[in-house]
């Protein structure tokens, strides 16, 4: 390092990477049109959440349990389903129902690939909001378990960034659940 370079500018300096990532954002965001850009930033707007802060902060794995009254059957066929799954949280969803087959759920705002399917018992999905880094994904597993006329889904999302943890748990609730449950009744 020669005489007179700050250290501290030189750690927050931007990456060539995301430089030229931010360049092909904003020319990206003028060429799409207001139309375009107008609805993919209302879904941005209605996917955040705080941040979470202190010890919460530091979590990144949540668990939920939640029950729902429909068949596992009838639950697996919506989460994999793109016609269903658009009908239920009202975005377009793209969903290739096949293990190793992609998705992308929320108008493109998380996208991933199915690990693993086990029909009525299990989703495991490599899961991540677009807006993430590339090349960075969280791991999503599903269980669902049959609880006489109900179903109780199990979801354990692990390995997110930190400061995350409030969003997802939110996120979960508002954007999953929920409509699940209204669009099953």
């Amino acid at each position: 390092m020669s005489e007179g370079t700050n250290p501290c500018a030189l750690a927050v300096a931007p990456t060539r990477r995301k430089l030229i990532a931010s360049v092909a954002v904003a020319l990206g965001g003028l060429a799409a049109g207001p139309c375009v850009w107008g609805k993919a930033q209302e879904n941005q707007e209605k996917m955040k959440e705080a941040q979470s802060a202190g010890v919460e902060g530091l979590l990144t794995y949540l668990h939920q349990e939640i029950d729902i009254k429909a068949s596992r059957q009838r639950i697996y066929d919506v989460l994999l389903d793109s016609k269903q799954f658009t009908a239920c949280s009202g975005a377009p969803a793209e969903i290739n129902r096949e293990a190793g087959g992609t998705f992308s759920m929320f108008g493109g705002l998380v996208v991933g690939r199915n690990i693993e399917l086990v029909p009525k018992e299990r989703i495991v999905q490599a899961w991540r909001p677009a807006a993430w880094e590339p090349g960075l994904y969280s791991l999503v597993k599903l269980e669902l378990k049959e609880l006489g006329p109900q179903t109780r889904i199990v979801l354990d999302h692990t390995g997110f960034p930190e400061g995350n943890f409030r969003h997802f748990e939110y996120g979960w609730y508002a954007h999953y659940w929920e409509p699940l449950k209204k669009f099953v009744a």
